[in-house]
């Protein structure tokens, strides 16, 4: 799959992204960085796609078992104080409709937590090449 990640030519650091068919994706940064603040910064998409596929792993799984869960909300707290030393902190919070046995609960959330995302945040090695076009 290919992403692809265009600047805007109107000098501001705003992107226009494309994924498979989806062209309507925009990135920015905070103006304390020089942006406008258009749009979610690229922390942001990263800290959501947790958050979403935490939430969408539990689902997956509550229909297979045929769980009551009528609906997930995911709450992705950032703590990036130490992100220059190396150190990001994501809580991600779940709260599940239609679920009031703490068993089930805990079992949703222990499927939440082995979603491909984590996953690939926490255990995988990710090799990037960047090169010109």
């Amino acid at each position: 799959m290919t992403i692809t990640v265009i600047t805007q030519r109107d000098g501001s650091l705003r992107q226009q992204a494309t994924v498979r068919e989806f062209s309507a994706l925009t990135v920015d940064v905070p103006r304390e960085v020089g942006g406008d603040e258009s749009a979610p910064d690229p922390h942001d998409y990263f800290d959501l796609s947790l958050g979403a596929c935490k939430a969408m792993t539990a689902l997956m799984y509550a229909r297979r078992k045929h769980l009551p869960v009528e609906a997930i909300t995911a709450t992705v707290e950032r703590d990036a104080s130490e992100e220059a030393r190396g150190h990001y902190r994501l809580t991600v919070t779940l709260a599940f409709e239609g679920i009031n046995d703490p068993e089930t609960l805990n079992r949703l959330l222990e499927i939440a937590d082995r979603c491909p995302i984590q996953r690939l945040m926490t255990v995988s090695d990710v090799d990037i090449t960047t090169r010109p076009a």
